[in-house]
């Protein structure tokens, strides 16, 4: 049976939501939306299909009216509200375009979140397909193909990774290729009137420009084509892409000016420095004699410009990329190796000097593309659809249970308010008067340090805000200051005159520094901070040897572990890293017992961040008796801290601590304790993959919420700061640097946890299977420390 026979006995789609980017938003993804929208319109006016638009910006686009909703990409709760808001529209089928860099959270984790709380049936298409993905975004790959009915990819090589790498069935894909302008096959000449360039041959490469095309391996290699063909010109068209003008300007595009000024090709290059509309587009593509992408390497499974130009009939020279290698086959075009500007030369002067096998190639690459015009890719997606929507009936029935937000409390937002109004150009001040800065105790490198860690995780969740990244900037500024070179150590408190009052610090506070350096090191995403703190980060190591503090061992390891995240081939750090875990252990290891599982005879403060890294050196060095340790330690904290029959989280009072002899102090109750439980829970999550530690770490979190003993709020939602303490007659109202602080950095670490935990994985996969149908159906087939 032919799949339109198929089609016409499905029931039809009446209404579509499609979740992605969107004109005229800059981006391809948008692109492929806004084509995707009008080729579904284009097979049936007569459907209500609708957009949910991804912003990058606060102030969003002007859009047209097919957008419905808009998601601010940081905004976690907006996407909560995008599901509620589809879930009361209730639109057959959800169509979701997936790339990670369009969603907030950590790899993209929030749009999961989203798929969870949908209640009607959701197909994926999927822009990016992993060979070799990370940890988290192979969990986000696992979740939305647990959430999803059916995946869609644009090549062979996607799918052959979602069965190898995702363990993915073949029967839940199906392949629909990328759509193209339906365009009559046409030579190159009678349309280059149109571009001003009648007498020239013309190169063509087109997109968003960013370092990774590799646009100066083409540029390399134009002397040597104009040597034989001076009469060629080379067009890059487009402009640079927003998120690489955001981080470094137009610093690429100006390197490949200077670059062909210098090779002495500058009049045989035009840049079109701007973003085309689709028919000022179409007339550049089909007034090409030779499209190229050199891209720098292969992992791209799909290329929406090489699909545009392969469907206009263009000869197309490519690197290996691996969408190139399954497109170009068959002698539909040529490849050649990676940043190799010889080879690409070589072959575009061949296609010049035999125009009888350059246009036969075309012809080839045309005709295997008719498949795919937008209006076949449209009629494709709506099969999907009305196959999916005949048997997703259970979907609306779906009862899925997020840990991180059980009983429909929903997160705060992430609000910096309070941490501003704290910091001056000096740092972060240590105290405050309920909620006014106290400049009467000035500042600490222990509060300095929390704050670089909060402002560069938060700066690496939305690097939309520029000035969190000048925050940074003030709290390494003070590191650097407090780092006392003559005796190789930092110093801990400054008065608010700028006077350091000591010339060496606490070891508590020379470690916590080396975890914020760590941080910055690993997960910074401006390169003059990474730098600073890196030398800073090794210039503060060599005191840790004559360290004898356990929370001053512990900090470092939590920094190391961060600062490996971008340089895991630093082998005299990680042997450091091993050496500070072998100490730590074997101090709980010679102290510890059955009944008091610690490294010393009072539980006091920070309790939780030793667990953790026992946990995070074991993980790295493959040290598994280490982990299990850290585990257990992490089981007693566990059994210590949680009220024995409310389950609230009522951690170690700092009126009297918890000796081994005496009884748990029950107030005061710290802020402090809270973060480092949950840092804890986290990584113990990372190692075993447990669902009770996130469900822990979300016990832990609501105690800023309400839920402990005093049933008091100590996160401040008008002021975005954290109150002091519990305290038997209520809280602390004030708040100061360190309390509001290891709240920031509790609520980051659950907002990067966001899609990132398999919730109720193995029930979604029994109700999935349920509504799994037959062969014979004729389905369409297609963590860093905190």
């Amino acid at each position: 049976m032919g799949h339109r026979t198929l089609f016409s006995m499905l029931p039809s789609t009446k209404s579509v939501a499609l979740i992605g980017t969107y004109l005229p938003r800059k981006c391809g993804i948008a692109t492929f939306t806004s084509d995707l929208f009008a080729a579904i319109l284009e097979n049936d006016s007569s459907i209500d299909c609708s957009v949910i638009a991804m912003n990058d910006r606060p102030e969003g686009y002007e859009y047209p009216d097919a957008v419905r909703f808009q998601i601010g990409q940081n905004q976690l709760s907006e996407y909560k509200l995008a599901a509620d808001f589809l879930n009361l529209r209730k639109p057959d089928v959800v169509c979701l375009q997936h790339e990670y860099g369009i969603f907030g959270g950590q790899r993209g984790g929030f749009i999961v979140e989203l798929a969870r709380d949908l209640k009607i049936p959701l197909i994926t298409t999927l822009h990016t397909v992993l060979k070799d993905p990370s940890s988290e975004e192979r969990r986000i790959m696992e979740q939305l193909s647990d959430l999803s009915e059916r995946l869609v990819v644009m090549s062979e090589r996607g799918a052959e990774f979602l069965q190898e790498v995702y363990q993915v069935p073949e029967t839940r894909i199906a392949r629909i290729h990328h759509g193209i302008l339906d365009v009559p096959f046409l030579e190159s000449d009678p349309c280059k009137s149109k571009v001003a360039a009648d007498d020239k041959i013309i190169i063509l490469t087109f997109g968003l420009l960013s370092p990774g095309k590799g646009i100066e391996y083409m540029v390399d290699a134009l002397p040597e084509i104009i040597g034989r063909h001076p009469e060629v010109l080379y067009f890059v068209v487009g402009a640079t892409h927003p998120h690489t003008k955001a981080e470094s300007g137009e610093d690429y595009r100006l390197r490949l000016h200077l670059r062909a000024k210098e090779l002495g090709v500058a009049d045989n290059i035009v840049f079109h420095d701007r973003f085309l509309e689709r028919d000022e587009l179409l007339e550049i593509i089909r007034a090409a004699d030779i499209y190229v992408t050199p891209y720098l390497n292969e992992a791209q499974i799909v290329s929406g410009t090489l699909a545009y130009a392969l469907g206009a009939g263009k000869a197309v020279v490519s690197t290996p990329y691996w969408y190139a290698q399954e497109m170009l086959a068959d002698d539909r075009g040529k490849l050649v190796p990676f940043k190799d500007h010889s080879a690409l030369a070589h072959e575009i002067n061949y296609l010049l000097d035999h125009p009888a096998e350059r246009v036969a190639m075309a012809r080839r690459a045309y005709d295997y593309c008719r498949p795919m015009v937008m209006k076949e890719m449209g009629h494709r997606y709506l099969e999907l659809f009305a196959a999916t929507k005949s048997q997703a009936s259970r979907a609306s029935d779906r009862a899925v249970l997020d840990p991180l937000s059980r009983g429909g409390q929903r997160l705060p937002q992430m609000n910096l308010k309070h941490l501003r109004l704290m910091t001056d150009d000096t740092g972060v001040l240590q105290h405050a008067k309920f909620t006014i800065p106290n400049r009467a105790h000035g500042y600490c490198v222990d509060d300095n340090a929390r704050a670089l860690i909060v402002a560069t995780r938060a700066y690496d969740l939305d690097n939309t805000d520029s000035s969190v990244a000048d925050l940074s900037a003030i709290y390494l500024s003070f590191l650097d200051d407090a780092f006392n070179s003559d005796a190789g150590r930092f110093r801990n408190f400054m008065n608010y005159e700028r006077r350091w009052l000591e010339q060496v610090g606490s070891e508590d506070s020379h470690g916590r520094a080396l975890w914020a350096l760590g941080v910055t090191a690993g997960w910074g995403r401006i390169d003059g901070q990474v730098a600073v703190a890196t030398e800073l980060f090794h210039n503060a190591l060599a005191a840790l040897e004559s360290f004898s503090d356990s929370r001053a061992i512990a900090f470092p390891i939590l920094g190391i572990q961060a600062y490996l995240r971008r340089n895991a081939d630093d082998h005299r750090v990680l042997k450091r890293m091993r050496s500070l875990g072998e100490r730590l252990s074997a101090r709980f290891v010679q102290y510890a017992t059955r009944d008091w599982n610690w490294h010393e005879e009072q539980l006091a403060y920070d309790n939780a961040r030793l667990p953790q890294a026992l946990m995070a050196c074991g993980r790295i060095t493959g040290n598994d008796d280490m982990v299990s340790l850290g585990i257990s330690v992490l089981e007693w904290l566990r059994e210590i801290q949680l009220h024995p029959s409310a389950g609230w989280y009522a951690p170690v009072g700092n009126q009297g601590w918890y000796h081994k002899s005496g009884t748990k102090a029950q107030y005061d109750q710290q802020p402090l304790e809270a973060a480092a439980m949950i840092g804890a829970c986290i990584e113990a999550y990372e190692c075993t993959q447990g669902e009770e530690w996130i469900q822990l770490a979300t016990t832990c979190f609501d105690w800023y919420l309400g839920k402990n003993e005093q049933q008091s709020k100590l996160y401040d939602h008008a002021s975005g700061g954290c109150r002091d303490g519990l305290e038997q007659d209520g809280v602390n109202e004030n708040q100061g640097a360190e309390s509001t602080l290891s709240y920031i950095l509790s609520l980051l670490a659950i907002y990067n946890l966001r899609g990132l935990t398999a919730t109720q994985r193995d029930a979604e996969k029994s109700e999935r299977d349920v509504r799994k149908l037959d062969d014979s159906d004729e389905r369409l087939k297609s963590v860093g420390a905190y």
